[in-house]
């Protein structure tokens, strides 16, 4: 099984970590002309309708034990946290989101060792902290960064983190008899019906007014399709085949494609980058890493 090399599970995380790499930008693009509400429930409703005919194929897979632990995984995991998500952007930096969005390992963690008797290694904790020290090392390092403009809506966004990281562990406790695209698209077919419901009551007046509502509308698109339904089927086999803590590790590297972007746009790259990349990559490792020593 191709799922069970850890050469392959690195390469996902990286994949991952490219895809949701960029949904900070298209969030911002698709806000120049929806609402942060619209924006996250056209999110929601595109990824469901690609999911559909993957959610009908798989409704033989639905059985009556798992609705419940499918709904957390929808709600908690994708739907809740994007409304959150673009709540927040539009009163903070994309900066300082990068940079408590690296929260969710912490909260994968803890919310792991408290309500689902998750054992984990000192390997995993060494590499979950250095993993966030370099991130947030990175992140700081960025000529952008002002953490003068953290406001309560930072807190939306470790609302969102502290629901991630506690979906992962829903998934990995009690949903690991089915597939990661069957978790996905049978949790994302409770997601469509209060997304369309939504969009069917709001105002899209001002939003037909922006000469640029189609682009805006592209990028919505683009971060349902891929960097929602395509990204949370592979995150949802991650789950399944590695720990809680190494899966919500992709966002550690987050910060790196973005450094990338930077480079291939001309931005100089120092050693203390460098440096934080480093120490990123070893923390995301540790965190794969099978340890004897473990700590309740």
């Amino acid at each position: 099984m191709i799922w069970e090399k850890r050469r392959f599970q690195f390469f996902i995380v990286m994949l991952l970590a490219l895809v949701w790499g960029s949904s900070f930008i298209l969030m911002k693009i698709g806000l120049r002309s929806f609402s942060h509400n619209q924006a996250a429930a056209v999110r929601i409703l595109l990824a469901s309708l690609v999911l559909l005919p993957l959610s009908i194929r798989n409704l033989k897979y639905l059985k009556k034990k798992d609705v419940v632990s499918l709904m957390v995984a929808g709600f908690m995991g994708s739907f809740i946290p994007a409304f959150l998500f673009t709540l927040a952007q539009t009163r903070i930096d994309s900066s300082v989101a990068g940079i408590l969005n690296s929260l969710t390992p912490v909260f994968a963690l803890i919310a792991g060792m408290l309500f689902f008797k998750t054992k984990t290694g000192w390997v995993q904790v060494l590499g979950l902290l250095l993993g966030l020290a370099g991130a947030v090392w990175l992140i700081s390092l960025g000529e952008g960064v002002s953490f003068k403009n953290i406001n309560p809506y930072a807190l939306f966004i470790v609302l969102a983190t502290l629901l991630y990281g506690t979906n992962v562990n829903v998934i990995k406790s009690r949903l690991t008899h089915l597939t990661g695209v069957q978790i996905t698209s049978l949790s994302f077919m409770f997601l469509w019906p209060p997304a369309l419901l939504y969009l069917v009551f709001t105002d899209f007046t001002p939003v037909f007014q922006n000469p640029g509502w189609h682009m805006h509308l592209l990028a919505l698109a683009t971060l349902g399709i891929v960097g929602t339904a395509l990204a949370m089927m592979l995150m949802n086999s991650l789950i399944r085949y590695t720990s809680a803590v190494f899966a919500t590790s992709v966002t550690y590297i987050i910060p790196i494609f973005a450094m990338g972007w930077g480079f291939l746009d001309g931005e100089h790259i120092t050693l203390l980058h460098t440096a934080c990349m480093v120490i990123i990559l070893l923390g995301v490792y540790l965190t794969n890493r099978k340890a004897p020593i473990r700590v309740e």
